[in-house]
């Protein structure tokens, strides 16, 4: 009876790390030799409907169109990259328009909320204690989640500093989510122009003579945008004000609330 008892929480921990090294492995699984690259023609009309220019997101009306959302997801879900034969544009205006969609869509089966925070899981896990760990849709018939698309495949695999101005985790802090679909044919020209909005707008980044104030998302992130050059050297690549060298960056807090206001 001891042994059953001091035996049993190594149980749980072995089983709790193994679930986390799961976790850590499938977002580089997820994908088909094969696969066609989806049309995100619906994506693009919805979010020409529901999403204001600021960035601002109409769930309440965008309900109507659930349906309709739930046909492009399905078309994302059953056409996830081949690696081999999709352009890194392909792949890239993939994954990004699925972390939106899907996040909308997560908003919108939980709709009204005050946050994204408020779904967390409770009791709290190791490994999926956090709304973005939960694998609540599929990729190629495997379960997903925006963590594993962000962390371990958006960032690790293409090392493009300026997703983090285009995914959007569905707060007001967020960079705006934009109001049309990520296109491989125009991503360049989509992913700079998001830039230079996040940057430039003092509601996420205020850069003036007296004071510099980044969004959090420079200091979560800053490995990612100091790989080749300084964060200064990085921000003033899109800032209307440049950051000299003896000014002193301090982070914005970060607000969840919903970005529906």
């Amino acid at each position: 009876m001891i042994f059953k008892w001091n035996f049993f929480p190594w149980m749980v921990i072995s089983f709790l790390l193994i679930l986390i090294g799961v976790n850590a492995c499938q977002g580089q699984l997820l994908g088909e030799e094969g696969s066609q690259v989806p049309s995100h023609k619906i994506w693009d009309e919805l979010l020409n409907k529901y999403v204001h220019k600021n960035g601002i997101v109409d769930y309440e009306n965008f309900q109507q169109d659930s349906i309709l959302l739930g046909d492009y997801l399905n078309l994302v879900s059953q056409n996830p990259p081949d690696r081999n034969q999709w352009s890194r544009e392909e792949q890239l205006a993939y994954w990004i328009n699925a972390y939106n969609a899907f996040t909308v869509k997560l908003i919108l089966d939980h709709y009204p909320i005050e946050s994204i925070k408020d779904l967390h899981p409770f009791p709290y896990i190791p490994g999926i204690n956090s709304v973005w760990h939960l694998e609540f849709f599929e990729i190629g018939g495997k379960p997903a989640s925006l963590d594993q698309i962000e962390h371990k495949i958006l960032r690790k695999e293409f090392e493009e500093p300026r997703i983090h101005f285009a995914i959007n985790c569905a707060s007001y802090s967020c960079p705006p989510l934009r109001p049309e679909a990520y296109q491989a044919g125009k991503l360049d020209m989509q992913l700079e122009h998001q830039g230079l909005l996040f940057i430039n707008n003092p509601k996420w980044n205020i850069i003036d003579r007296e004071d510099v104030k980044l969004s959090s998302i420079f200091k979560w992130f800053k490995e990612d945008f100091t790989k080749n050059k300084s964060l200064k050297e990085f921000v003033n690549q899109y800032s209307e004000n440049k950051i000299k060298k003896s000014q002193n960056i301090s982070f914005l807090d970060y607000d969840w609330s919903l970005n529906d206001h």
